[in-house]
């Protein structure tokens, strides 16, 4: 049994602390868009965890790696694309193997029915009766399928070139 939790939310001042910068470049990049932390009813920011890690990757792009606030923007959009894509293409992915299960099953069921008539089609030849006249160069009728069938052929003019 799984203990449902209570989310923790931080504040404006104890999210500042914890990346040591300032409550203002927060409040920044919450203004162009990049962060989206709840309000209490009394108006203050409340920031999940999903909005910390969001802030230490704004704070890593834009500080370590010198990336500014529009590429940043740039960088979140193309992730999102890139998600929705990879989500698609697993769609498809799936959805083509469901389709490619489906014809090996009715593969395997056409191979089973013509197995089965091409068997049916040699009992009946096997099982001719055996007062059926054979002709020279045919194929004598046998009344056993294991056993081997003779084939006789007389009257053949081989050539050879000199």
């Amino acid at each position: 049994m799984k203990i449902k939790r209570n989310k923790a939310y931080y504040s404006i001042s104890a999210v500042a602390k914890m990346f040591s910068v300032h409550q203002q470049t927060i409040r920044l990049y919450e203004k162009e868009g990049l962060l989206a932390p709840k309000r209490s009813d009394g108006n203050t920011r409340l920031f999940a965890e999903e909005d910390i890690d969001r802030l230490e990757e704004i704070i890593y792009l834009t500080h370590k790696l010198g990336i500014n606030l529009a590429g940043v923007e740039m960088i979140f959009k193309l992730k999102k694309q890139l998600a929705k894509m990879q989500k698609d293409m697993n769609s498809i992915f799936e959805d083509t193997n469901k389709e490619l299960d489906q014809h090996v099953e009715a593969s395997k069921q056409t191979i089973q029915e013509s197995t089965q008539q091409l068997v049916n089609i040699k009992r009946v030849a096997i099982q001719k009766p055996a007062e059926e006249k054979t002709s020279k160069g045919s194929i004598p009728a046998s009344t056993h399928s294991d056993e081997p069938v003779d084939v006789t052929i007389d009257n053949w003019d081989i050539e050879y070139e000199d």
